[in-house]
């Protein structure tokens, strides 16, 4: 059931019920629990469609119609959460895993170009990524040294330890005798991409959790998958139609107004349903699945002891740049890029529905404060001469297409402190509870922490209720003393 359907004044759920406010990530896997415990939910999204910040929409352009994603997402074979999120509405064969890491890193900053592989084979770790560290050639054999170091240093943290979170990543390299060139070459080249931050920026506690889990955990944690069809047909089309199927009511274009207590227990949700107006929405569990600033203005009083750390957890951008060329000019499926401004570079001419013989690339640029808001024709003019650089194919090729898509608020900032600042799902307000990649995961912003946020909300909504929680957690789900706070 969508707006569109919904009556003024209608009320769902009644004490028994849950309402889950945010479509995102978050939100759809926190409903989805629910429902499947038994619970009848509502799901209210402000926005027509499910999926958060991880969309899709059309573009029609010279180059003819496109579907196009908003960012690229990927994912690893370590994200437990996200994979079972995407079994749980049908789409596991749509976003496929690498068999093996392999990630091709070409340098453009010195006199030639050279090309490396960051791969592993099925040796155990941390014999697992030897033969690819023992023969990058962007590190010397002094700086691949001290790269092994540095890693058995960090398999021997505890990410959760706090006094890591009060440390920068940047600090820590140094400390352990990593030079500025294996930061860039290495550390940032992962980190970047994961924490959207730069080490000098990034909690320490992060990021051991990023490098201890994905690649110092086991073989194959950090294998790399990503969606092969347009975000928006997991996100929204097919999570729409999981819930559905588990009997959850979707709101679209709902948002909520406020949450108060209800006369004789629960709380009620008022709604805007634009121009059906207001309407009430009743329930003895609530799910505030929205991003920190609108957790905020929603929690009711006393629900947290210090509400005012929400607005203490910055938010930090990410720039997508896209590019529609009138013939083939990368031949693989991605690769990262150093000695340039370009960062990761994906092909998505297949999934976009690209016809008439060219190719379409998505650049992400994480870490994109000084970028953010500069003109489309500056940003063409910056970028395409660097693809030119990278890509000796572009260089004769003709571009249909430059467009950008920017998300100023992509992530929270991973900055050091931050984590004493991320809520657990629980709050002291009886039957309301916290979700997002936001909340205290132990992971950064990523799908994976969305989906896990969910997972605990739900979970701790159902012990309080006294209901099953599913026959068994999601792998890694179960919280970890610094997920308390």
């Amino acid at each position: 059931m969508t707006a569109d359907d919904a009556r003024p004044g209608e009320r769902s759920g009644g004490p028994g019920g849950a309402v889950v406010l945010g479509g995102g990530l978050a939100g759809v896997t926190a409903a989805l629990r629910l429902a499947d415990a038994g619970i009848a939910t509502t799901l209210v999204e402000t926005r027509p469609r499910l999926g958060g910040l991880v969309f899709s929409f059309r573009r029609d352009a010279d180059a003819g119609p496109l579907t196009v994603d908003n960012g690229q997402h990927v994912y690893l074979r370590c994200c437990t959460a996200y994979s079972w999120f995407l079994e749980r509405v049908g789409a596991a064969g749509l976003a496929p895993l690498q068999d093996r890491l392999d990630v091709p890193v070409l340098d453009v900053g010195g006199a030639r170009p050279r090309l490396g592989r960051l791969r592993r084979t099925a040796l155990p770790v941390p014999l697992h990524l030897a033969a690819s560290l023992g023969t990058y050639p962007h590190l010397s054999p002094a700086e691949r040294a001290s790269v092994a170091r540095a890693a058995l240093a960090l398999r021997r943290l505890d990410p959760a330890d706090p006094a890591l979170d009060a440390l920068d990543f940047g600090t820590w390299l140094h400390r352990h005798g990593q030079s500025p060139r294996t930061v860039e070459a290495l550390w940032d080249l992962v980190g970047a991409a994961t924490l959207n931050a730069r080490a000098p920026q990034a909690s320490m506690g992060l990021a051991a959790m990023v490098f201890k889990t994905g690649l110092l955990s086991d073989p194959g944690a950090a294998d790399i998958g990503w969606a092969h069809v347009p975000l928006g047909d997991i996100h929204d089309v097919l999570a729409r139609a999981a819930l559905q199927k588990a009997g959850v009511r979707t709101l679209l274009r709902t948002r909520a107004r406020a949450l108060i207590r209800a006369d004789g227990g629960g709380w009620r949700v008022t709604v805007d349903q634009g121009a059906d107006g207001p309407a009430q929405l009743t329930a003895g569990t609530v799910v505030l699945a929205v991003p920190q600033r609108e957790a905020h203005r929603l929690l009711p009083s006393g629900a947290l002891a210090d509400p005012a750390r929400l607005l203490d957890i910055g938010t930090a951008p990410i720039l997508n740049v896209h590019v529609v060329y009138d013939r083939k000019v990368l031949r693989r499926p991605f690769f990262a890029a150093l000695g340039t401004p370009v960062q990761w570079v994906f092909d998505r001419t297949a999934a976009s529905g690209l016809t008439g013989g060219g190719q379409y690339l998505a650049l992400s640029q994480s870490v994109a404060h000084e970028e953010i808001d500069q003109p489309v024709a500056t940003l063409r003019e910056r970028y395409l001469p660097e693809l030119e650089r990278l890509l000796p194919a572009a260089r004769g090729a003709g571009v249909r297409d430059f467009f950008v898509t920017r998300e100023r608020t992509a992530t929270f900032a991973p900055a050091p402190g931050v984590g004493r600042l991320r809520p657990g799902a629980r709050t002291s307000a009886a039957g309301v509870y916290l979700a997002g990649a936001w909340t205290a995961t132990g992971w950064p912003a990523t799908m994976e922490s969305a989906v896990r946020s969910g997972a605990s909300a739900a979970r701790e909504a159902l012990r309080a209720l006294g209901r099953p929680h599913g026959k068994e957690p999601l792998p890694g789900i179960e919280g970890r003393a610094h997920e308390h706070h």
